[in-house]
């Protein structure tokens, strides 16, 4: 979750990830075959609710975490592909989001985008992942500080 203290601990990260969340344009074919090759359908169907933005950065940090994760599992590799699944509640474009992480989750809103981890997990187990998938987008379990390493 992010708060003041993560912006001002790692303000270089936030502001890479701003501007690069900034062009619409949408992932390239070859990575959106990528993620569908490691998802299941039920996760597609869900993947596809992100915005391009959400699309391409959760393709580059499945990518890493793939690379880093000697013998990534399938299931894992959907985690991290869908390990922001739960910002699609939120319905917050990039700017409301820069606000959400400076205010704090003072309105419904806000509070569905500091709560996205929960409610992607909730997400993704509803749609049957596997429970390695739903551990990761909760950010838990034994690999998550690798998905959070590869999370920039």
């Amino acid at each position: 979750m992010s708060s003041l203290v993560d912006v001002m601990t790692h303000p270089w990260h936030l502001v890479r990830r701003f501007f690069t969340s900034l062009p619409p344009t949408p992932p390239s074919g070859e990575d959106e075959r990528w993620a569908e090759k490691h998802l299941l359908s039920s996760e597609q169907e869900l993947f596809v609710q992100l915005s391009n933005r959400d699309r391409r950065h959760s393709i580059a940090v499945a990518r890493r975490f793939d690379e880093a994760r000697d013998g990534a599992t399938r299931a894992e590799i959907a985690g991290a592909l869908l390990h922001d699944i739960g910002k699609i509640e939120c319905e917050l474009g990039t700017f409301a989001r820069v606000v959400a992480t400076l205010v704090g989750p003072r309105t419904e809103r806000f509070r569905a985008y500091h709560d996205h981890e929960m409610i992607g997990a909730r997400l993704v187990n509803a749609v049957g992942s596997d429970p390695a998938t739903v551990e990761l987008v909760a950010e838990a379990g034994p690999v998550y500080p690798l998905l959070e390493e590869c999370d920039y």
